[in-house]
């Protein structure tokens, strides 16, 4: 009897089928690493010889570290999780709209939910964009949109709630600033507080001078008429006026939030950039009629991203440096 061959996958039922051949993760992972043949991530020589029995390789030069595998220089480096359940995890995180938590991938993969929650850090690294070009420029247009993230003090318990909330108001909630350039990519930014000099300094160095730019009617954004062809939409008269709107960056905090309430319940702020960079590749990477992605492609997407990027436990838990006595 002839074996089909089976092509990569195209939902996620294909793809737990598909990568539960460790031959195929490796297939996978090497056809976009090195699309031009193996080398060495130490010395970069192509001389390698391949050890099928323990899916590594060895560098033919002599040097500490040759013998490597394809995890080497990833996420996924130094962990003792196989590439079957690391790739259907990316799967879900790279396609699920409104997030997955640490839970469900614990139940989902049966591994511990510790390690599920430090696997979600190191796959939301991957998705982190790389990028530091100035958005927009003369003609293009720019939504500029502050929101506040943090839990609701009326769902609190009494004592929880005077312990956290001090005052009225987003005085305890974390304050992310977002850059939309309609049709393309948005970059989101926790900051301090909704000062003028805070907003505005980060308005210039991520925005083009001459862009279009849009807000709201925040006093913060007073003064970037002299750099930006500013226009603003007052909310409580209008949330659209023509062309000004700030409703593409509405439509990314709904979706957070979202995402944030309904499957993390609870994030806190010194993580709180990593669930930005998950939830801005979604955004970026959705299907349009312009860019009609699917969930293989948006994978394919993410897989491409994990090479160069490493995130240590006491890095994610915020104890580097820090000794045991």
């Amino acid at each position: 009897m002839e074996i089909k061959t089976i092509s990569e996958p195209n939902s996620l039922q294909e793809a737990i089928v598909y990568f539960s051949n460790p031959d195929n993760c490796l297939k996978y992972l090497v056809a976009r690493r090195w699309p031009k043949g193996v080398v060495c991530p130490t010395c970069g020589s192509n001389k390698v010889s391949f050890n099928a029995s323990r899916r590594i390789w060895q560098c033919g030069s002599h040097h500490a570290k040759r013998q490597f595998s394809v995890k080497v220089g990833t996420i996924f480096e130094d962990s003792p999780i196989s590439l079957d359940k690391w790739l259907t995890a990316m799967w879900m995180v790279a396609n699920c709209k409104n997030g997955i938590s640490s839970w469900e991938i614990h139940r989902s993969l049966g591994i511990t939910q510790k390690s599920a929650w430090f696997m979600l850090h190191r796959l939301r690294l991957a998705l982190q964009g790389k990028s530091t070009v100035k958005r927009g420029g003369n003609g293009k247009e720019v939504e500029v949109d502050e929101t506040f993230i943090g839990g609701a003090s009326r769902n609190m318990h009494a004592d929880k709630r005077a312990r956290r909330i001090a005052a009225h108001g987003p005085k305890d909630k974390t304050v992310v600033l977002g850059m939309l350039e309609r049709g393309k990519k948005i970059r989101t930014v926790v900051v301090p507080d909704t000062k003028q000099r805070t907003l505005q300094g980060l308005v210039r160095e991520h925005i083009e001078p001459g862009t279009d730019l849009m807000s709201d009617a925040s006093p913060s954004y007073v003064g970037l008429q002299k750099d930006y062809e500013h226009q603003i939409i007052d909310h409580p008269v209008a949330y659209v006026h023509g062309n000004v709107h700030t409703n593409g960056l509405e439509n990314y905090w709904s979706l957070l939030k979202r995402g944030i309430k309904g499957t993390y319940v609870s994030v806190e702020p010194f993580h709180l950039f990593r669930y930005l960079d998950k939830q801005s590749f979604r955004y970026e990477n959705r299907a349009t009629k312009d860019n009609p992605m699917n969930d293989a492609d948006r994978f394919d997407l993410a897989v491409s991203q994990v090479i160069g990027k490493r995130l240590s436990y006491a890095e994610v838990t915020g104890k580097v440096g820090q000794t045991n006595n």
